[in-house]
């Protein structure tokens, strides 16, 4: 048996990162594979093979690694009930990259006690990889460059900011279609970048706020502790904490009250 406690933030990044390592080589082999299988789950969204395996070698390594944590994963649910838990999403933006899009990333989490401390968002097509462990600041690594620090940009009134919504269908299916178009009108700019790339632009400092209706929490609980430690904030739509709440709304810290009031 493994004792939880004697591993640091720290070690626990250095295996998310290594977790970040075996993802993407899977991911990069099969990404526009002419052999790539898609499949369709039960509640109809898609699922590849690559998907699949992502999970699979993730979960082998954790299980290796920190055999007593727990996991939760998009593709082959949770195992064990334990205070730390590992929440996978293999490859988040699946519709892109069946279709050869390169925004995708495979997102990896350790939550303690439900709150997630450390993320790693990995993006090998796109060449960058974001990560955070609370207390240690978020960082962004591009192909060739040294790792650096991201920040949340400073922008504090809605009229100059640049918002991402995701998805006008997801709006619209929530009952919440009408408050995003009024709050499209007042702000500067708005688009839907989609999936995890809305929220990295945002701990970049390039956007300032995302959000988006109908997500897991394997879909969120990475991106939290990379957009907090830029120094963002990450709730629901209606102010709750965490990614368990079914939306999300992130943004540089200095606008979430007032687009929280403008969705209310």
């Amino acid at each position: 048996m493994t004792n939880a406690s004697a591993f640091s933030l720290d070690d626990d990044l250095r295996l998310a990162q290594q977790l970040a390592d075996a993802a993407d080589a899977i991911s990069r082999d099969r990404f526009r594979a002419r052999d790539l299988e898609i499949s369709t789950k039960p509640d109809r969204t898609y699922v590849t093979d690559a998907d699949q395996a992502v999970e699979r070698a993730i979960r082998a390594v954790i299980s290796e690694n920190r055999p007593d944590d727990g996991i939760l994963g998009e593709e082959y649910g949770t195992e064990g009930d334990t205070s730390r838990q590992w929440i996978i999403d293999p490859i988040d933006g699946t519709a892109n990259y069946l279709r050869g899009v390169p925004i995708w990333a495979t997102l990896i989490s350790l939550a303690v006690d439900g709150t997630p401390v450390v993320g790693v968002v990995s993006a090998p097509a796109l060449g960058k990889r974001w990560w955070a462990a609370t207390g240690s600041g978020a960082w962004l690594a591009e192909d060739g460059e040294e790792p650096r620090r991201i920040r949340v940009s400073g922008v504090a009134e809605l009229a100059d900011a640049s918002i991402s919504f995701q998805s006008i269908a997801q709006w619209d299916e929530a009952g919440y279609l009408d408050r995003l178009i009024a709050l499209t009108r007042s702000v500067w700019r708005d688009r839907a970048y989609g999936d995890m790339w809305s929220y990295m632009l945002l701990a970049e400092g390039l956007i300032d706020a995302a959000g988006e209706f109908d997500v897991k929490p394997y879909d969120l609980a990475a991106l939290i502790p990379v957009v907090e430690e830029a120094g963002g904030r990450f709730t629901s739509v209606t102010g709750s904490p965490g990614p368990w709440h079914g939306s999300s709304l992130a943004t540089n810290g200095l606008l979430h009250d007032a687009i929280l009031d403008a969705l209310r």
